[in-house]
C-alpha cells in the first residue's frame, strides 16, 4: 500500500507507515511487495489452508506485526487459521449490540496511537456479576482483533485494565486460568500482537489476586511488564495522557462513546462481510503436510466456557 486509508474509529500518525517499514528493513524500493510475494507463494503451497486468497494488505499488516520477517508471518497465519478451526464458535459474525455482558466491561482499542505508534487497548470493569462467565467478552474480543488485522498498522500493543469499579474477587470467580492463557495465545500467538506493557488500575489490595492469576499463565518477560497504579497520574509516564478518554484526564471522547462506536464498526454491513469471508481462512488437518499439530499451545478449553 501507498499509504495507510482513513478509518472510521482508527488514527495514525503521519509517519506511522514508514517509520514501521524503515524499523523492518522493509522501506528499500520493493522490498515489501517482495516479502508479501514470498508470503504469498508459501500459502498457495499449504495444503491444509482452506482459503488462499488473502487480500495484499492483509499480508502486509501480518508481516509488520509480525517484526518484518516472512517466517513469523507463516507461523502467525497458520496459527489464528488453526485456532478458527478449534473454536468456530469464537469467531466469525456476532451481534455484539445484544451482549448484556458488555454493559459492564468497556473495552476498546483507542483511536489515537503513541509517539512509537503503539495501539492502546483500554478496558473498564465495572461488572459485579458475571453468570454467564466471559464468554461473549472473548467473542467481541477476537471480533476486534480482527478488525485490527484489518485496518490497523502499529507496532504492537499497551493493555490497560480500569478495575476501580469492578468487584475484582467476583471476577475472579468466573476467571479461568486456562481459558485466559488460551485469550492471550490467541493474542500473541493467533493476532501476533506483541504486548509492550499491562497496567491495571487500582487501589484496592485485590488486585494482588488479579496478578497472582496472571503469573499462571503470562510468561515470566510478560509478567514483568506488568505495572498497578493506585492513581491515574502514574499512568501518565506509560501512556500520553491526551490520547487517553477525557474520563481518564485526556482529549479523547468518552470510553462508553468510543465503545459504542466500537460495536457499530463491528457489526456494520461493510465489516460483517469481511467476517465471514476471513472465516473461511481455517485448517483441515487431514491435510496437513508435516507433523507440527500442537494447535498453538491450546488443549481445546475453550469449550468449557458457559457458550450460549
Amino acid at each position: 500500500m501507498e499509504s495507510l486509508p482513513q478509518n472510521c474509529i482508527l488514527e495514525f500518525n503521519p509517519d506511522t507507515l514508514t517509520y514501521l517499514r524503515i524499523q523492518y528493513n522493509l522501506d528499500s524500493p520493493g522490498r515489501i511487495e517482495e516479502a508479501i510475494s514470498v508470503l504469498q507463494e508459501w500459502i498457495y503451497k499449504q495444503p491444509h489452508f482452506l482459503k488462499r486468497d488473502f487480500p495484499q494488505d492483509y499480508l502486509e499488516r501480518t508481516i509488520i506485526i509480525s517484526k518484518g520477517s516472512v517466517e513469523k508471518a507463516k507461523k502467525k497465519l497458520d496459527r489464528i487459521c488453526t485456532l478458527r478451526t478449534i473454536f468456530p464458535e469464537f469467531f466469525g459474525v456476532h451481534n455484539v449490540h445484544e451482549y448484556e455482558l458488555l454493559n459492564d466491561l468497556y473495552g476498546v482499542f483507542l483511536p489515537k496511537i503513541t509517539n512509537d505508534h503503539y495501539r492502546v487497548f483500554f478496558l473498564k470493569n465495572k461488572g459485579k456479576k458475571y453468570i454467564n462467565g466471559f464468554a461473549d467478552f472473548y467473542r467481541y474480543l477476537f471480533m476486534q482483533f480482527e478488525y485490527i488485522q484489518a485496518y490497523d498498522y502499529c507496532n504492537g500493543l499497551t493493555i490497560v485494565f480500569d478495575y476501580t469499579e469492578a468487584n475484582i474477587m467476583e471476577t475472579l470467580k468466573w476467571f479461568s486460568p486456562v481459558n485466559l492463557k488460551d485469550a492471550t495465545t490467541t493474542i500473541r500467538e493467533g493476532y501476533g500482537m506483541r504486548i509492550k506493557g499491562l497496567h491495571l488500575l487500582s487501589d484496592s489490595k485485590a488486585i494482588e489476586a488479579i496478578i497472582a492469576l496472571f503469573k499462571q499463565v503470562l510468561s515470566e518477560k510478560l509478567i514483568g511488564r506488568v505495572h498497578v497504579h493506585k492513581t491515574i497520574e502514574s499512568l501518565y509516564e506509560y501512556i500520553p495522557k491526551d490520547i487517553l478518554p477525557v474520563e481518564y484526564g485526556g482529549k479523547e471522547k468518552s470510553l462508553l462513546q468510543l465503545h459504542e462506536e466500537c460495536k457499530n464498526a463491528l457489526t456494520s454491513n461493510e465489516f460483517s462481510d469481511y467476517l465471514r469471508e476471513m472465516n473461511k481462512a481455517r485448517t483441515d488437518e487431514k491435510l496437513r503436510q508435516d507433523d507440527n499439530h500442537q494447535y498453538m499451545g491450546t488443549q481445546g478449553t475453550f469449550r468449557t466456557l458457559n457458550v450460549d
